[in-house]
């Protein structure tokens, strides 16, 4: 499977104006399905409690943080999103050497929504994953669909003062603090000789598969990707025009550029096509810790006709009831064996207003143009 979906940004300074964190995020998925923003409150649990995540069960926790994600509607997990705490998780699906091609256990997404609810820090949630990671494993379909897509994951992971980048291959993982400046990914790994923290067996499982001699410098990149880190940074890729697009505002990054950054489609980055961009989202985090954290969703496709809207999290949060997609129980298709069989109705209010905006954008082109500036200044 050809790497073709998702990009993931986080600045820090002093490449960001002010003392801010940016962190943003498209999530390109099937262009026919619907992403919601949902928003769960902090709870606490009784001993011995499970938790149901798209297709395994697995043990709870006696207590889970207050989480905003941004998810495909027909799964527990997420995207992209971010907790009470301000720490801020988008993934990416990778392929490598090692086959994905596992029985269902946890998804990238399910582990994005279980850091975020069990952790108050980017390294906790480092740890969160990689534990849930090695005990239950990553596999299943990813897609709404038969066909099986399925993949490894990186993430990248914000708080407050610092990010993370993990990247993983089944059970295997390594990962990379980044204390300042920029970083972006996209489908293909990119921790290469700076490794902060990885998996007690991953080089001796690489060697054991003759992938890496042992003698020589370990590279992540080089020694699990079917590609080497040349082919990484090869122009034309969509992680090197991010890369590109970040480096062009470096010291003066905002929440602005960085949604400009994913309305981006000459780079690739807005996505069109069969894989689109369904949804995105653009955090601000100021490093102060008694400043909110600023967290905004489309909940739509296509950014360029989108209007990104801000979350806060404060006490007494209502339902997001326009942006939350019908829920189907045990009735829901992807809940019976052998799954999607068939596909409900997703859609959210928003998401049908939306819809009848883009025909609007399409079709009257003056009208449109108003439009779209419209949502451009709604959007800050």
């Amino acid at each position: 499977m050809r790497p073709s979906s998702c990009d993931t940004f986080v600045a820090l300074p002093p490449s960001t104006e002010g003392q801010r964190i940016i962190f943003g995020k498209n999530s390109d998925r099937p262009c026919d399905e619907v992403q919601e923003v949902v928003y769960f409150p902090a709870t606490d649990y009784a001993a011995g409690e499970k938790v149901e995540c798209t297709y395994i069960e697995i043990e709870q926790v006696a207590h889970t943080y207050a989480v905003v994600l941004s998810r495909p509607a027909w799964l527990w997990g997420a995207e992209m999103g971010a907790n009470e705490h301000q720490v801020c998780i988008g993934n990416e699906a990778v392929w490598g050497r090692q086959s994905a091609d596992g029985e269902e256990a946890l998804l990238g997404m399910d582990l994005v929504r279980l850091g975020l609810e069990r952790a108050d820090t980017a390294e906790n949630a480092v740890t969160v994953i990689t534990e849930l990671l090695e005990k239950y494993g990553q596999g299943g379909s990813c897609m709404e669909d038969e066909s099986s897509f399925t993949y490894h994951n990186s993430f990248l992971i914000s708080d407050r003062k610092e990010a993370w980048l993990l990247e993983t291959s089944g059970k295997y993982w390594a990962a990379e603090r980044v204390e300042g400046g920029y970083r972006n990914i996209s489908n293909q790994y990119g921790i290469t000789t700076k490794i902060d923290k990885e998996h007690p067996e991953m080089r001796a499982y690489a060697q054991s598969k003759g992938w890496w001699d042992g003698k020589t410098e370990f590279n992540f990149a080089t020694v699990y990707s079917f590609m080497t880190t040349a082919r990484i940074e090869a122009s034309g890729s969509r992680y090197c025009e991010g890369k590109k697009l970040l480096e062009k505002s470096n010291g003066h990054i905002t929440a602005e550029t960085m949604m400009d950054i994913l309305r981006d489609k000459d780079s690739g980055i807005n996505m069109e096509g069969m894989f689109m961009t369904t949804g995105s989202m653009v955090s601000v985090i100021p490093t102060d810790p008694d400043l909110p954290g600023v967290h905004y969703f489309t909940a739509t496709p296509d950014p360029e006709r989108s209007v990104f809207k801000p979350f806060i999290f404060v006490k007494n949060l209502h339902p997001l009831k326009e942006t939350s997609s019908p829920s189907y129980g045990l009735d829901d298709p992807v809940k019976k064996k052998p799954r999607f069989q068939s596909k409900p109705d997703r859609k959210h209010e928003l998401f049908v207003k939306h819809e009848l905006v883009a025909a609007i954008i399409e079709s009257h082109k003056d009208r449109g143009r108003k439009i779209t500036e419209g949502i451009r200044y709604c959007s800050l």
